[in-house]
């Protein structure tokens, strides 16, 4: 297995070190839409799609101005998932599975460019995103972004142990080294993915966490706005809080065996690309 890791949203939010750490007050802040393209024997295999071609040709359709205004993404077409799938050399019909750590507008948005594509996520976020139960809820779930119809596969919210996480799924048709792992909080079915290269594994935490900070094992912390922001958008603040200490062990327990990342982190993108800042 292959394994290219994609920026498929970058976004410039005002703030600078009140939202990413780094230095600096008065600049615009990196956050970019961490996504994972896996070549497999038969198939690729797309974990997030970040916020699609759409999002470039009608942003208010598919955005929203309310998401816009906040984040100032960077309208590029080539650093939407589907063209830099083609810039690899495949076609956008070679994405067969989509996983998705939830149906949130900048993690979903790229579903309408594989339409062909099963799509994998927890039961409990598709009746969140069908119930939308709160304000909150109406404006992360954009109906533009599922109009062509995606061909669902759900699970429910019982499985098996995984370093010591409960209910967690293999993914029907796909090998047993993909997993869906419950991480609810940052939305009612959010779900981390986790991945067996062969060398270890890499958990794709989506919004479970923002900031590197975040899972210190000594001394968590973070920048003031990602807890503001946190706080903002999260459905379910209790398993939210329990699901990052559940990561905090995991990395204390087995720190030398899983790799975690979080979707909207650039420096986190940049350590697996092998960038430097």
């Amino acid at each position: 297995m292959r394994i290219h890791h994609l920026d498929c949203g970058t976004m410039r939010p005002f703030g600078g070190k009140l939202l990413d750490g780094a230095p600096g007050l008065l600049r615009r802040s990196e956050m970019v839409c961490h996504c994972l393209l896996l070549e497999l024997d038969d198939r690729l295999v797309l974990i997030e799609t970040g916020m699609g071609e759409q999002s470039v040709h009608r942003p208010n359709e598919w955005l929203g101005r309310r998401f816009i205004n906040l984040t100032r993404p960077v309208f590029d077409l080539e650093r939407t998932a589907v063209r830099q799938v083609e810039a690899l050399g495949f076609r956008r019909e070679d994405v067969r599975d989509i996983v998705l750590t939830h149906l949130d507008l900048d993690h979903a948005g790229g579903l309408a460019d594989f339409p062909h594509a099963t799509v994998h996520v927890y039961d409990e976020e598709l009746r969140a995103f069908r119930g939308a139960h709160t304000a909150q809820e109406r404006f992360r779930y954009r109906a533009a972004q599922f109009e062509h119809g995606p061909k669902w596969q759900s699970y429910a919210d019982h499985g098996e142990q995984w370093f010591g996480f409960e209910a967690v799924r293999e993914l029907a048709g796909l090998p047993p080294n993909l997993l869906l792992v419950p991480l609810a909080g940052h939305t009612r079915g959010h779900a981390g993915i986790a991945v067996d290269t062969g060398e270890g594994w890499l958990l794709a935490a989506g919004d479970a966490y923002f900031h590197p900070g975040q899972l210190d094992l000594a001394h968590p912390h973070q920048p003031l706005g990602v807890t503001l922001f946190e706080r903002s958008v999260e459905a379910l603040g209790g398993p939210r809080r329990e699901n990052q200490q559940r990561l905090r062990d995991l990395l204390r327990d087995h720190g030398e065996l899983v790799r975690i990342f979080s979707a909207h982190n650039a420096a986190e993108l940049r350590a697996f690309q092998g960038v430097s800042a």
